[in-house]
């Protein structure tokens, strides 16, 4: 099973979109500062998350969600 999820900064305007298979994991290393692209926005929280049966089928819908069209029609931003 694999996750794509969005989180949001609890303190800057910043998204960010990632794939993961173990998804409390994955928001750990954002918030204890592992991940250098968002690194400087912690601390984060879960604001979207669909689950896939193959990594395939979530990696297409991760560069769906990745698209300023995405980012505007749902997150309003």
């Amino acid at each position: 099973m694999f996750t794509v999820y969005a989180i949001s900064s609890k303190t800057r305007r910043y998204i960010y979109v990632g794939l993961t298979s173990d998804l409390e994991e994955r928001l750990h290393r954002h918030n204890s500062g592992y991940e250098q692209t968002t690194k400087p926005y912690r601390p984060f929280e879960i604001i979207f998350q669909r689950n896939f049966p193959t990594r395939v089928e979530a990696r297409e819908f991760e560069k769906y969600l990745k698209t300023t069209r995405w980012k505007r029609e749902v997150l309003g931003i």
